[in-house]
């Protein structure tokens, strides 16, 4: 199969990593893949050896066209069989290239609860005859776009996110070097990983993590992730205000997030919205033991291995992480263990790669 994937941007997120690794092991099986981006590139990036093509849109309606057009030249060019499309503005742009180059079949896939408004839900509805198929990466995903009708209940089907289990793999050397670095002596590290935007609901770590301070003074707060910008600076304020200045550190843009997770005792997930979060996959697969709020495709990825509890509840929140510290050791190995394993039999990416390459073949069966 000649494959390529449209994505936003190669930045820093879950997504595009989960995209990478789909299209990595495509790669291997022999198949052609290359990378559509929209946007142009960005000063950090996952790294990739796979063919890309930045179109450089910005929201300008000159610079739109003109990615159009070169979108169009570069599919005339490799004659892709799939045009397979992540998340809003690639979905919409790669149906609106299959107008221009009608050979081509299109796959498109939702990531999150929420993808924007009214609006965007119209364009999906709109645009859906372009695609011969939409998938999203969880149950709660599906169901809520089947009921905006943003995408019809026939056509959707549920695509879970995969974990590199030989990648996410627990290290005790890596943990004892890496704690070390960090400084670390006998403190429980909470770790949390995610750019500080309002879905991931920083606030409500903070004021749940000032709980568990007060309970528990050997926590620590360690956060991983993008911190730019008017709102982050808003969070690390809310921080100081609640005077967590000696517990939180904030590690900024990281890429070595197996490193970190070994360091860690636990990772907290404060999310108000999802789909389903990779970083809660991985630290499950690194043998964490998980508190995360229940959004999106949480309950459906962490399963009876971890604790879930309300969004937008602090106290839910903080009770929970004191609840997994006060656990003995041992307790919270078995709970950790039992992660790794629901990951191993439910989550590989290896068996995601499995599905998605049988699903191509039975969408270009039916396209030809």
């Amino acid at each position: 199969m000649r494959i390529v994937y449209v994505l936003t941007s190669l930045g820093m997120g879950g997504a595009e990593r989960q995209v990478l690794a789909l299209a990595g092991r495509m790669a291997e099986r022999g198949h052609a893949v290359a990378l559509l981006v929209l946007r142009p590139r960005l000063a950090e990036e996952w790294p990739t050896a796979l063919r890309v093509l930045h179109l450089e849109m910005r929201r300008t309606p000159v610079s739109v066209l003109a990615g159009m057009a070169q979108g169009r030249r570069f599919l005339l060019e490799f004659r892709p069989d799939l045009l397979h499309s992540h998340s809003f503005h690639a979905n919409f742009v790669a149906r609106l290239l299959k107008a221009l180059v009608p050979a081509t079949a299109v796959l498109s896939t939702v990531h999150n609860v929420y993808e924007g408004g009214w609006a965007r839900m119209l364009a999906y509805r709109l645009t859906d005859g372009l695609a011969r198929r939409t998938t999203a990466v969880s149950d709660a995903v599906a169901s809520r776009f089947v009921r905006l009708k943003a995408i019809p209940k026939g056509k959707c089907i549920v695509l879970r996110q995969g974990i590199d289990i030989v990648e996410f793999s627990p290290s005790a050397e890596r943990r004892a070097h890496m704690r070390t670095e960090m400084g670390v002596r006998g403190e429980f590290i909470w770790l949390t990983a995610g750019r500080i935007v309002p879905a991931k609901d920083y606030p409500n770590l903070l004021r749940a993590f000032a709980r568990v301070r007060a309970a528990c003074s050997d926590a620590q707060l360690r956060i991983a992730g993008e911190a730019a910008g008017q709102k982050a600076s808003k969070v690390r304020a809310l921080a100081a205000d609640l005077g967590l200045d000696d517990s939180v550190r904030w590690l900024g843009l990281r890429r070595d997030l197996p490193a970190l997770l070994d360091a860690a005792d636990g990772f907290v997930l404060a999310s108000a919205w999802e789909g389903m979060p990779l970083a809660v996959g991985e630290a499950m697969a690194m043998e964490k033991p998980v508190v995360a709020t229940d959004v999106g495709g949480v309950r459906e990825l962490v399963g009876e291995s971890g604790v879930v509890v309300p969004p937008k509840d602090s106290d839910a929140l903080a009770g929970a992480m004191i609840d997994v510290m006060r656990r003995t050791a041992e307790d919270r190995h078995t709970l950790g263990r039992a992660a790794r394993a629901r990951i191993q039999s439910s989550f590989s990416i290896d068996t995601r790669a499995d599905e998605w390459e049988a699903l191509y073949r039975t969408i270009l069966e039916r396209n030809g």
